[in-house]
């Protein structure tokens, strides 16, 4: 586990050392005389989500993510909303898993050891209107559960009775009640108010609406068979470049770390919600064994001690609300406008002007809206060994129920 741990500050290495070791010794000490402490030997992954964890959703669905996002990792576009690798692509690395392939991607995919239903700009409920006029993807979350029974069905009836090719790309029948169920939304619930003009109260306010629908959703993916669950709850959303540019009158006033007040007050109240939610479903499905996460925490501590931070004793992060790809200059380098891999005219001939910088490891983040390979990294080291996690268990032991908190 300690490789895990390669971002650091310098001051804080040697603790983060102790509270591993602390962790390792009370998992084994909770494992004395039963098999809770093993890891869980995970088949595949399926994945509910945005853009945080989209591996190709919006890109087969609509258009296709430009250069130069995959510059760094994959070399070219992979689909994703970010440099390279996202932290679900870690998380399935961790634990022996292939990459996600995207359910709505038709070309080279491989399900073997699971599926993607995220598709960027996903959000719990659905949108009203077109994604044109709204700004958010038709593919919400009620869609992805409903998109992951038909898998469940017609893979199984292609693997069984055409058999074939399909048996190397589609899952073994065993592996729906054994896998790892992730889930990164609700990101987009809350920016979707806000950019309607919403006040804070307002936006609070349909947050159990939210909770509601996100409770169906594990019920169902639990019907079909789906038992052990990982949630991610929301990230800091007042350090997003994009939502204090939109919205500069809630973006007003803002912390130590640059970061607005009231966007993460408000991610705050979601995520308060969230782990009550989680708690009762923890408490409706004994056979489940199910997560919380604090991704919240962890990208905080990354905004707010990103000038710290040294990787693998490499040079650390620089200003991290300073957008990698983007234009425009300024305080962000973010334009509304003009988006990474975004476009002008320059004496007749189309121009490649939103830019990446030179090099996005120094960068948290990338787009504007998105975080850099480098810092889902850091992100996912940060997640990975159970440390902000109800109940407190690694990724890899995911399948034992916990008490939690």
């Amino acid at each position: 586990m300690a490789s895990h741990r390669c971002f650091c500050t310098t001051k804080l290495v040697l603790l983060h050392f102790v509270l591993l070791l602390l962790l390792q010794l009370s998992a084994a000490a909770r494992s004395d005389g039963d098999n809770d402490g093993a890891p869980c030997g995970f088949p595949a992954i399926f994945n509910f989500g945005d853009s945080n964890s989209d591996t190709g959703g919006l890109s087969a669905l609509l258009e296709a993510v430009p250069p130069p996002f995959g510059r760094t990792y994959f070399g070219m576009p992979a689909g994703r909303f970010s440099d390279g690798r996202l932290t679900i692509d870690f998380m399935a690395q961790s634990l022996g898993i292939r990459y996600l392939s995207a359910y709505l991607d038709s070309v080279g995919s491989n399900f073997t050891q699971g599926a993607n239903f995220a598709t960027a700009a996903a959000s719990i409920r659905p949108a009203n209107g077109s994604i044109s006029v709204s700004g958010i993807s038709p593919i919400s979350l009620d869609v992805q559960t409903s998109e992951f029974e038909q898998f469940i069905n017609r893979s199984q009836f292609v693997y069984n009775n055409i058999g074939g090719i399909y048996r190397e790309i589609l899952p073994k029948a065993e592996y729906f009640s054994r896998a790892l169920y992730t889930f990164d939304i609700g990101q987009n619930d809350l920016t979707m108010g806000y950019f309607a003009n919403m006040s804070t109260e307002q936006v609070e306010a349909y947050i159990p609406d939210l909770m509601e629908r996100f409770t169906a959703a594990v019920q169902r993916v639990y019907r079909l068979g789906g038992r052990y669950f990982w949630v991610h709850n929301t990230a800091p959303l007042g350090c997003l470049p994009y939502a204090v540019v939109l919205r500069p009158d809630i973006a007003a006033p803002k912390d130590e770390a640059g970061c607005s007040v009231a966007y993460n007050a408000a991610a705050r109240s979601f995520n308060v919600r969230l782990r009550e939610t989680v708690a009762r479903l923890r408490a409706a499905l004994p056979d489940a064994a199910v997560t919380y996460v604090d991704v919240y925490s962890a990208k905080y501590r990354l905004v707010s001690q990103a000038k710290k931070l040294v990787r693998c004793w490499l040079a650390g992060f620089g200003d991290p609300l300073l957008v990698c790809c983007g234009y425009g200059g300024g305080e962000y380098n973010f334009d509304r406008d003009i988006r990474c891999g975004g476009r002008a005219e320059v004496n007749g001939t189309s121009v490649l002007v939103g830019k990446s910088c030179e090099d996005p490891s120094r960068s948290v983040s990338w787009d504007g809206v998105h975080f850099t390979e480098a810092a889902n990294k850091f992100v996912f080291d940060q997640i990975v060994g159970g440390e902000l996690s109800d109940p407190p268990v690694p990724l890899s032991q995911a399948c034992h129920p916990g008490t939690g908190r």
